[in-house]
């Protein structure tokens, strides 16, 4: 597959800035895959696209606050993104470095608190391991010092209500550098209207890392290769989904996300670990019927993704229309469900 393939023109006006007051009142376009239709609804009527004894599989992970800025000691910015912790390095932790020149190993951080960082070395270029220079572990940096990373196209200052807008209701496991968007639009009442329809819910973890957004360079989408993320799924999710599986109940994957963990495990049979499954048309699905989305960004691992699940022209159409109909796009935008 081109790379050209997975283009299509985003007018920057329909990216949206902000979240919506109320989550669940969302737009939702609907894709059925057999027929090619499409209809538009909310998404606080979700449940009347599901039906008794569907599952719903949510990503649970948490956002945490991984943005750190800091300084050399001869004054240059360092920002970091820091990814995850290593446990092969004791209190080390995995990051993404940015700075007017590249940081030499040894290099001592200062954070404004007084506290400060070190560059132990680099796991591979761009891919910087630090470690608290302190007695305070780099985690509890993070809730001193860190900060909420919002997604690149979203053109403003993080404010105080995104440390709660951009987060699941559900999110319990720290982890994530970025939300599970398509899970933002989903309220507690919803929840609760979903399981007095039937509608199962079985949890997972997947830790959003740069991974997912790392930009697709090769002319050829085939030559791609993912960065690992870590997810999990518990033996009580388990049980509910090969429950959903026998008796031919649908599986609604919230995310993609949640389609990479999912199909993560029916191929390896590994209920944890770390993932560098790449999704792109061609692919064969082996437990995923239905899924939850955002509209992605054009040249993405995500459009290859949803691509993969519905076919390139069926999506590519959806997109044109969603943007006939003004829809919102990206993070804080509207959502899609495919069928």
């Amino acid at each position: 597959m081109r790379l050209s393939e997975l283009d299509y023109e985003l007018p920057p006006a329909l990216i949206a800035q902000q979240p919506l007051e109320h989550r669940a009142d969302a737009r939702l376009q609907v894709l059925d895959r057999k027929s090619g239709a499409l209809e538009y609804s909310r998404f606080y009527k979700l449940a009347s696209f599901m039906r008794d004894g569907d599952v719903l599989v949510l990503n649970d992970t948490r956002v945490i606050p991984a943005q750190l800025v800091a300084r050399k000691e001869s004054g240059g910015r360092v920002e970091l993104l820091l990814i995850r912790p290593l446990p092969e390095t004791r209190g080390a932790w995995l990051s993404l470095a940015r700075s007017h020149r590249r940081i030499k190993e040894g290099t001592r951080l200062l954070l404004d608190s007084g506290k400060a960082l070190r560059v132990l070395g680099y796991q591979r270029p761009g891919r910087a391991i630090v470690a608290s220079d302190d007695s305070a572990p780099l985690s509890e940096l993070l809730k001193e010092s860190g900060l909420l990373a919002l997604p690149h196209y979203i053109r403003r200052e993080v404010g105080a209500a995104d440390q709660e807008d951009y987060q699941t209701v559900y999110a319990a496991h720290d982890g994530a550098i970025a939300a599970p968007t398509a899970g933002l639009h989903f309220t507690t009442e919803l929840l609760a209207e979903l399981a007095a329809n039937g509608v199962k819910v079985a949890p997972i973890t997947h830790h959003i890392g740069p991974g997912t957004f790392a930009p697709l360079r090769c002319a050829e989408v085939e030559s791609h290769s993912m960065e690992a993320e870590w997810y999990a799924i518990s033996q009580a999710s388990r049980t509910v989904i090969e429950h959903a599986r026998r008796t031919g109940a649908r599986l609604f994957a919230v995310g993609t996300s949640c389609v990479r963990a999912l199909e993560s495990y029916a191929i390896t049979g590994d209920a944890e670990g770390f993932t560098g499954l790449f999704i792109y048309p061609g692919f064969r699905f082996r437990m995923v019927e239905a899924m939850i989305t955002n509209y992605h960004m054009p040249r993405s691992t995500v459009l290859a993704l949803v691509m993969a699940f519905a076919g390139r022209e069926p999506i590519l159409k959806a997109y044109r229309d969603a943007i006939r109909h003004r829809m919102r796009f990206l993070s804080y935008g509207d959502a899609m469900l495919i069928v």
